[in-house]
């Protein structure tokens, strides 16, 4: 498959994705692109995330291909039994957030991730029905990459190291992440049309 012929939906985690994330690059590069907005990105709601990925699924014209960060990729775990048979190609998905483990995690921009972990938890472990790329970094603050992987076979998916890359986020310099586009086309180009 080409991005040409899928609709991308951009699946961002906790607080969004800000200007300079790669999430937010790819959303104005790939023409085909979108965002799901959320409507409360600071104290994120399970159920109404999962709402609003099942209906931007249900709306797209082509296959859709899901491209999630951090707890957005939980939000898609979540979704993935709720949505539309046949609707979704693929999720690129990208340094799952481990919320079953978030007592340890640092504050995001001022932002502490509280103890009830706003209904994410615990991390759903059933097949996502469609196939699926976890990459996930050796000194993620907010997942050890044992937990990715465990993640990422109870998902299905197939599973990527991409090294010492933190949280795969603008502040540990992702902004561009051009070696996560060159991923992006290859898992695109081995999805079957």
């Amino acid at each position: 498959m080409k991005s040409s012929e899928v609709d991308i939906l951009i699946v961002p985690g906790w607080l969004d994705s800000g200007p300079g994330h790669w999430q937010t690059r790819w959303e104005k590069n790939l023409k085909t692109a979108q965002r799901i907005q959320q409507p409360d990105w600071k104290t994120p709601d399970r159920d109404a995330w999962v709402k609003s990925i099942v209906a931007a699924v249900e709306q797209t014209e082509r296959p859709a291909i899901l491209v999630a960060h951090s707890l957005g990729v939980i939000a898609v775990a979540y979704a993935a039994a709720q949505l539309p048979a046949g609707r979704v190609a693929g999720a690129f998905l990208v340094a799952p957030a481990d919320v079953d483990n978030s007592t340890d995690w640092p504050e995001n921009n001022g932002h502490k991730w509280p103890a009830d972990n706003f209904g994410f938890a615990p991390v759903p472990t059933e097949p996502l029905g469609f196939p699926a790329l976890v990459l996930a970094a050796n000194d993620d603050p907010y997942c050890t990459q044992a937990r990715a992987e465990a993640m990422a076979a109870a998902w299905g998916a197939k599973f990527v190291d991409v090294g010492q890359a933190g949280h795969i986020a603008e502040e540990h310099g992702f902004g561009p992440w051009p070696d996560g586009l060159l991923k992006f086309g290859k898992f695109l180009a081995d999805l079957k049309s």
